[in-house]
């Protein structure tokens, strides 16, 4: 429960500008996930949340910059446990299936990582399309997660 409530608090601050703790409980909930204060704090931490300034002077969580290129496995790993069922790498693109309705969440959080060598990412309801550079670093894509998925 815990990785679907994650990816689809990535999902929600991707999609939408969320300033406080409550509006981002209020979203869940509207999703028909039910949470608590302290439960989305912890979240909020171990997603590496941070807020940030809009344009229009408010503020809303966003994934830190800082931790994003290089925390693959730390970040997503609760993610990809609970949602991914299979992946594949064919030529430069990576294919992700996951359980009904979770794609969109997985490339929301690969999406925010900002992979250097990921060119864009498309999602449906269970299918998630990774493009890469290179069909080298697609297969590097699926042995990260596969230790990623591997360490339980």
């Amino acid at each position: 429960m815990k990785g679907l409530r994650q990816a689809e608090i990535l999902h929600i601050i991707q999609e939408n500008d969320i300033e406080t703790q409550d509006q981002l409980l209020e979203e869940l909930e509207a999703r028909g996930l039910k949470s608590t204060q302290a439960t989305i704090s912890r979240d909020i931490k171990e997603l590496h949340l941070i807020k940030e300034l809009t344009a229009q002077g408010a503020y809303r969580y966003a994934v830190s910059e800082r931790k994003t290129s290089l925390n693959i496995a730390n970040r997503l790993h609760t993610i990809f446990k609970e949602s991914v069922t299979t992946f594949e790498a064919a030529q430069n693109i990576v294919v992700i299936k996951t359980m009904p309705g979770l794609a969109s969440a997985a490339c929301s959080a690969l999406d925010g990582m900002k992979l250097p060598d990921m060119v864009g990412s498309l999602a449906g309801d269970d299918t998630a399309l990774l493009i890469m550079r290179s069909s080298e670093t697609a297969e590097s894509l699926c042995e990260e997660i596969k230790r990623m998925l591997d360490k339980g």
